[in-house]
């Protein structure tokens, strides 16, 4: 059988000779490469969402990928897809970058320049270690997710648009569907999902900082477990401890949130630090939260554009929803996709904060009544976004999941490819 081997190269040199080399291996069956870190999660994602049969054995990433770093791309690669062998190609083969490239989940080095010798002789070694992984999980009982869970993350377009309601909610409507949610605060300096949600809490996101390796274990000691079900990893309780939080530190935790987890929301506030944008990057899906005004929609034009700037996520990525919606507004959500360049979400949240305040004053968002205009919109928009579980046999007879007394929401896939 032949090894299907899947280069991961951005330089254009690179990608010549490394393609080039596999061809020439004996029983090898090279693929497109792709050229970014991105491209090469989805295309991951995409196979094994259709079998883990249709995975590649062999993924040779170059060492100058981007725009995630080498070490941190083999590490999401070997959380997410654990049947895939990693190699990493690089100039640097000293011990401690062996090391250092073992522990973050490949397994193996090559050094460049490349040697046929070296090169088929590492290829061969991954690929019977990856058709060995395969033949266990088959055998055995534990089931292989392949993609992971769903992450989305959740920004303002400015302070106090609504992002961390918005956030709450979506992940109260996806646990409450039957779906296993962490709901994170990476606001890291002024965030407060903890008094939204009535929490007292020792642990936050911060003593995850330091971790290299985020075992189950250490994970679940680092989560709050709330009334609700909602796995909580909150901001911490001093705002300038959020500095721990590195943007390396932040790919650890999401990945580690996304391995254990079938969704997981994070609220990254209206400030984007380091954190935050590795967290948008690695996202699903990226919702940007406005208000219908002139201040909001220009802050969410101006966030668009730095994070293309940026290279964290491009325009037709976002996904932009309109809080404290009226009819009467001259703004409507037309005219904000033009602006911003981004979808718009179906979904509007209308204005209607007199229904909120009671449980906002209380910390009690998560009792907020089911006949709630917003609850209801929020909970709809999870529909939307494929964020609930659809009950048995709704699909077939057109229902989808009721987030309050009215009405059914339609469901769509989250973003593909």
């Amino acid at each position: 059988m032949p090894t299907r081997i899947l280069p991961a190269v951005g330089e254009a040199d690179a990608v010549r000779s490394i393609t080039t080399l596999l061809s020439q291996l004996p029983d090898a069956e090279p693929v497109a490469p792709v050229g970014d870190s991105t491209q090469l999660i989805d295309t991951l994602a995409r196979l094994a969402a259709e079998s883990v049969d249709e995975l590649p054995e062999v993924v040779v990433v170059h060492e100058r990928i981007g725009p995630v770093p080498a070490l941190e791309l083999i590490r999401e690669v070997a959380l997410r897809f654990p049947a895939v062998g990693v190699i990493l190609v690089t100039s640097d083969a000293s011990p401690g970058l062996f090391q250092a490239a073992m522990d973050y989940g490949a397994r193996g080095l090559v050094a460049l320049p490349l040697s046929y010798e070296e090169l088929a002789s590492r290829v061969q070694a991954v690929a019977q270690w990856s058709v060995g992984v395969r033949r266990h999980l088959g055998a055995g009982g534990d089931v292989f997710t392949g993609v992971g869970g769903t992450v989305v993350t959740v920004s303002g377009a400015k302070g106090g648009t609504g992002a961390t309601l918005t956030a709450i909610q979506l992940a109260l409507a996806a646990q409450a569907s039957g779906r296993s949610t962490a709901l994170v605060d990476m606001d890291l300096q002024t965030g407060d999902i903890a008094s939204y949600l009535d929490v007292q809490f020792r642990r936050s996101v911060v003593d995850l900082a330091a971790i290299t390796d985020i075992s189950p274990r250490v994970l679940a000691d680092a989560v709050f477990r709330h009334d609700t079900g909602l796995a909580l990893l909150l901001a911490p309780a001093e705002g300038e401890r959020g500095e721990d939080v590195t943007d390396r530190a932040a790919r650890q935790i999401v990945s580690a949130l996304r391995s254990r987890y079938e969704i997981v929301v994070i609220d990254c506030g209206a400030q984007l630090g380091g954190a935050g944008a590795a967290a948008v990057e690695m996202a699903d899906r990226a919702l940007l939260i406005t208000t219908p005004d002139v201040v909001a929609v220009r802050g969410a034009k101006r966030a668009v554009r730095m994070w293309d700037r940026l290279q964290i996520r491009k325009a037709e990525e976002t996904t932009v929803v309109v809080n404290r919606h009226s009819r009467a507004t001259e703004i409507q959500p037309p005219l904000i996709q033009k602006i911003t360049g981004t979808a718009v979400a179906a979904t509007v949240v209308p204005a209607n904060f007199k229904e909120l305040q009671s449980v906002v004053d209380a910390g009690r968002i998560h009792e907020l009544e089911n006949k709630s205009a917003v609850k209801q919109a929020l909970w709809g928009l999870a529909g939307e976004l494929g964020l609930v579980k659809v009950p048995d046999g709704a699909q077939k007879a057109g229902r989808g999941f009721r987030g309050g007394d009215r009405g059914s929401v339609s469901f769509r896939r989250r973003r593909e490819g």
